[in-house]
């Protein structure tokens, strides 16, 4: 390969760094993100450790992430109505508040479960708020709306390149000095992305202004917006399935790494650092795509992956097999929620924008806590390896159900595309376009 060439697929994959206030987003998210993953990582360790129990893992998971199923669609109606640069500052802000309480806790050695318990609840109703209106930001930050699928991809990148560091880095300090300094380090990483959006220069939304009414008609507006359309519905279904089936997983991880390889905190690090290397390089391979033509595809076939690598992983007894089947599960589900949220980016109306994604951040994230509960139940019960397994079939079904609606989803979105005269963005897996469609009018 040339050095001309090299430079050229650079520019390919890095092409929304140009927009000078996506390059600050990247640089103080890449900072924060390494010590949200470190936070993650010691918490989890910290509840198993003082009360060896996988049932309190998922209570710990269910009140960090049910708040999101509650809240975010208020969330999007006021990334709808508010600025959204101003709004997640104050989320960051709450946040780096919560991992200096959760760090002072530990390290007075006064800490109990409750203390994690109320804390993560605390974290999940900010994150409910951060969540969808970091989505719905992203496409203030790139001035290049081409550039968007791109920003999408490189964002998920980010969250998975902190994946690969925060666990190792966590898993190091946890074994040497304890899990309190992994939660004061994240504190302090907060300052890297408050710096950045302070130093951002926002152009105005564009759009007429329009009346606001209650917050219910504007959640029932958005909603009867976002699922009744097919291929929005279709994509939302297919992510709430996931989360809620296949990735709990990643609350037994710890069950995993210390009943069943016999490790400790070094290898819940390396398990967890193996699915982020997988889901790094589904991010860097959906990036370097020149296009957004045949991600319906994509969807379907990460989403098989996924289902593979957490049954392997379930059934593994060996750690080099289950590093690598997480790395194959990384890639699958990184892949499918980065696909599918590039696809709903590109073909939603900008003033719904905010509600939209917050249905996605609800079908990823709200249904995460009652699949990291039923997992934490259902492992008292059947074990933790057949709950991986049920969890992975239920995902494989999914994959099979949406495949079978491709076709039909097609159909659904290619007259949006006619309509804006865009012909060159007929894909022959899923149609999506770098400029912002309106919705259909007609009903299905």
């Amino acid at each position: 390969m040339s050095p001309l060439s090299g430079i050229s697929r650079a520019k390919v994959l890095l092409r929304a760094l140009r927009s000078r206030n996506y390059r600050l987003f990247v640089a103080g998210q890449s900072v924060s993100l390494v010590g949200t993953w470190m936070q993650q990582v010691a918490m989890s360790w910290l509840v198993y450790r003082l009360t060896d129990s996988a049932m309190l893992l998922g209570v710990v998971g269910f009140t960090s992430q049910v708040p999101t199923f509650i809240f975010a669609p208020v969330a999007g109606v006021f990334a709808d109505r508010c600025n959204r640069r101003r709004l997640l500052m104050l989320t960051q802000a709450l946040a780096m508040v919560q991992a200096g309480l959760l760090a002072a806790a530990v390290m007075l050695g006064v800490v109990q479960v409750w203390h994690i318990v109320v804390l993560s609840l605390v974290l999940g109703v900010v994150n409910a708020f951060d969540i969808p209106v970091r989505q719905s930001f992203v496409v203030e930050m790139v001035t290049e709306r081409e550039d968007l699928g791109n920003a999408i991809a490189l964002n998920s990148s980010m969250v998975n390149a902190a994946r690969l560091i925060g666990p190792t880095v966590a898993g190091l300090l946890v074994a040497t000095v304890g899990e309190g300094i992994c939660f004061l380090l994240n504190s302090a990483s907060y300052l890297a992305v408050l710096m950045a959006l302070a130093a951002m220069r926002i152009e105005p939304r564009p759009g007429k202004e329009t009346p606001r009414r209650r917050i219910h008609h504007e959640l029932k507006e958005g909603f009867l917006y976002s699922f009744g359309f097919g291929p929005i519905r279709s994509i939302l279904l297919l992510v709430a399935l996931m989360s809620l089936t296949g990735m709990p997983y990643t609350v037994l991880v710890p069950v995993f790494a210390k009943d069943i390889l016999h490790g400790g905190a070094h290898t819940f690090g390396f398990l967890m650092t193996a699915a982020g290397c997988g889901a790094l390089v589904g991010t860097i391979y959906l990036a370097s795509r020149g296009t957004v033509l045949g991600l319906g595809k994509v969807i379907v076939f990460s989403t098989c992956l996924f289902s593979v690598g957490v049954a392997v992983f379930a059934i593994s007894s060996s750690m080099t097999l289950s590093l690598a089947a997480l790395v194959v599960a990384g890639f699958g589900a990184m892949t499918l929620v980065a696909s599918c949220n590039t696809i709903l980016q590109t073909i939603l109306e900008e003033d719904k924008r905010g509600r939209v994604m917050s249905f996605f951040t609800m079908a990823f994230m709200g249904m995460a806590p009652f699949g990291s509960l039923g997992a934490g139940a259902m492992t008292k019960v059947v074990g933790p390896r057949i709950t991986l397994v049920i969890g992975a079939c239920c995902c494989l079904a999914g994959a099979f159900v949406f495949a079978k609606n491709l076709p039909r989803i097609r159909q659904m979105v290619r007259p949006i595309y006619a309509r804006m005269g865009i012909v060159k963005e007929v894909a022959q897996g899923m149609e999506t376009a770098a400029e912002q469609p309106q919705m259909p009018k007609e009903k299905e």
